[in-house]
């Protein structure tokens, strides 16, 4: 069975207007997955994208980047 939580442990997340979360994907390591959000809020959407760690099943620590 493959982890893939562990090769891919960061999560972009994105919210929109309405307040729905949704994943834009996983990256292996902090900075790609902080790359991937920078990129996406430089478009210029009126939408909150961050980044979290996924451990175990779950995601833990959060870094918000607005827009």
């Amino acid at each position: 069975m493959n982890d893939s939580g562990a090769l891919l442990p960061w999560l972009v997340i994105r919210q929109d207007d309405n307040g729905n979360r949704y994943r834009v994907g996983r990256y292996p390591t902090r900075a790609e997955a902080q790359k991937v959000a920078d990129s996406l809020e430089d478009r210029g959407h009126k939408q909150l994208y961050w980044i979290e760690r996924l451990v175990h099943g779950s995601t833990a620590g959060r870094t918000a980047t607005t827009n």
